[in-house]
């Protein structure tokens, strides 16, 4: 339920309605804003007489949320979620947030190399998997804690926001550490477990859609992960599981314009896993930020045919480079920047 508040309320008018509500049983979140004075009531509330609430003199309106992902919902956040790292801003009208590097963290030369072009071609995140959930036993898993420093160490020198996919509870030390963005990969979208844990954190999170999950069953995932206290989300839609064989996954552009409506949370696209295909990427990238995403997370590697792992889909630094600029052009057409 969500009660907006009368202007004019003082601040112990409004001390006290919280603690009314309290004693209840409810959970009190508020999601006031400079001009709007509003209350969320999460917990069970059909038992609670909106008719009760409006007698009180400093309550304005209350309305129910019929959605169940409350605090994700944008009727429970009517202001676009704005998640900062280092000073960058990610979501709202902000300038989009670009993600570029290899799938997975080989050397750490290669690293930097590759960390010092995606940010001299306009990108401010480098991407890359020190541990690798991989369908076969068999392909490279990635290189654990060595590669976790690898991403720190070139962080540090070249400026750079790293970004790495987090696979249980127990690396959060190491990753608070070590790394700027988590990121919850699609095989553990639903790990609650894991969600409850990163909710615990302050840590930005990157949390990848299941590539046979509902809009809502990924909605719920952040729930999981706001409800248990860390607001710094970013869903990433890195396509789902259809019938189609010509690409890795089917991406849905209208999941941005949807995710807008629904969440006040920024989105982030993953054309590279999305397709599976090199030569598609800058096209989904392009029309996705069109559609209004917040930003992209690419894989570029600078010989992707040798690449440890995901070659097919990852492209040259000259791709990248000609695909940022037109990724700017765009940008600047619907009045954002990179």
């Amino acid at each position: 339920m969500i009660i907006q508040l009368k202007k004019e309320t003082k601040p112990q008018e409004i001390k006290d309605f919280i603690k009314y509500l309290e004693n209840k049983g409810y959970q009190i979140k508020d999601a006031s804003s400079q001009d709007l004075t509003l209350l969320g009531v999460i917990g069970d509330t059909s038992k609670l007489d909106i008719g009760n609430i409006l007698s009180f003199s400093i309550v304005e309106e209350a309305h129910r949320i019929a959605t169940p992902f409350k605090q994700v919902s944008r009727s429970f956040h009517p202001l676009d979620t704005v998640v900062e790292v280092k000073g960058i801003k990610i979501g709202g009208n902000n300038p989009l947030f670009i993600i570029g590097g290899p799938c997975s963290v080989e050397t750490c030369d290669l690293l930097k190399e590759t960390a010092i072009f995606v940010k001299e071609s306009g990108a401010k995140g480098l991407r890359g998997g020190a541990y690798k959930p991989r369908t076969s036993p068999y392909a490279f898993q990635g290189l654990g804690t060595i590669g976790v420093e690898y991403l720190n160490t070139v962080s540090n020198e070249v400026g750079i926001i790293t970004v790495s996919e987090i696979m249980s509870s127990d690396k959060i030390p190491e990753f608070e550490k070590n790394i700027d963005i988590f990121q919850v990969g699609a095989r553990n979208m639903q790990n609650y477990e894991l969600l409850k844990a990163l909710g615990k954190t302050k840590a930005p999170i990157l949390l990848k859609r299941g590539f046979s999950n509902t809009i809502e069953e990924w909605l719920m995932s952040a729930e999981y992960i706001i409800a248990s206290g860390n607001p710094n989300v970013i869903l990433c839609e890195r396509g789902i599981r259809t019938f189609e064989t010509y690409t890795r996954n089917t991406l849905d552009i209208s999941v941005i314009p949807l995710i807008k409506k629904l969440t006040h949370l920024p989105i982030i696209i993953d054309p590279s896993h999305a397709t599976g295909k090199r030569d598609l990427v800058e096209a989904v990238s392009l029309a996705s930020i069109a559609a209004g995403c917040d930003g992209l997370i690419i894989e570029v590697h600078p010989h992707p045919e040798v690449a440890y792992s995901d070659g097919a889909q990852t492209i040259n630094y000259d791709s990248f480079k000609t695909l940022m600029k037109k990724a700017t052009k765009i940008a600047k057409v619907i009045g954002r920047g990179v």
